[in-house]
């Protein structure tokens, strides 16, 4: 049986997400699965160097996440 992931707390809060090979993405959490398939709104891809790209709204698998980390209070 797959039980709910525990982010309803996280919803619509800041958050930074670590992903495979060194890719980290921050924005507002707006929707996740029981997979951990989560949806960011104002998304900023953060590279290695600090430097940032603004991608939008993205849908991110949740078989690439590798840690995850609020950036506003809970």
């Amino acid at each position: 049986m797959v039980s709910t992931p525990e982010l309803k707390k996280y919803m619509n809060k800041k958050i930074s997400v670590h992903l495979n090979g060194t890719r980290s993405v921050t924005g507002v959490l707006k929707a996740f699965d029981v997979f951990l398939n989560i949806t960011l709104s104002e998304a900023l891809e953060v590279r290695e160097n600090g430097d940032t790209s603004n991608i939008g709204t993205v849908v991110i698998r949740g078989n690439s996440i590798v840690s995850m980390e609020a950036l506003e209070k809970i």
